[in-house]
């Protein structure tokens, strides 16, 4: 597989807390809800991908199994999202919502 975050995918992602990986693709999903504002549909494509390609690095991770429903979940509310029919009825500010509260744990973390 051709991964954009070839160093995360070497190992450099399964030593980060769950915290610090939900806050990772909470900045992917942010940035794809940023091109998609300004309607940039190539640039908002390509930090989703990014996105679900941190996701399912964790969904892979196998200390993430107490947490493999929310993330499948997730996954498939995201995919919903930006190539479906938003059968979930997510909204912009309901994502950033979601992915805020890892943001600052992250951070508060350090």
């Amino acid at each position: 597989m051709n991964y954009q975050h070839k160093n995360l995918a070497a190992g450099h992602w399964y030593q980060q807390s769950f915290i610090e990986q939900m806050a990772n693709i909470g900045s992917e999903v942010e940035r794809a809800l940023n091109w998609q504002t300004k309607h940039n549909a190539t640039y908002c494509q390509r930090a989703f991908e990014r996105s679900l390609e941190l996701l399912n690095l964790t969904l892979e991770d196998t200390k993430g199994y107490p947490r493999l429903k929310e993330l499948c979940r997730l996954r498939e509310a995201l995919l919903d999202y930006f190539f479906g029919t938003n059968q979930f009825k997510l909204t912009e500010q309901s994502i950033r919502k979601y992915f805020l509260n890892f943001i600052y744990a992250a951070r508060k973390h350090y």
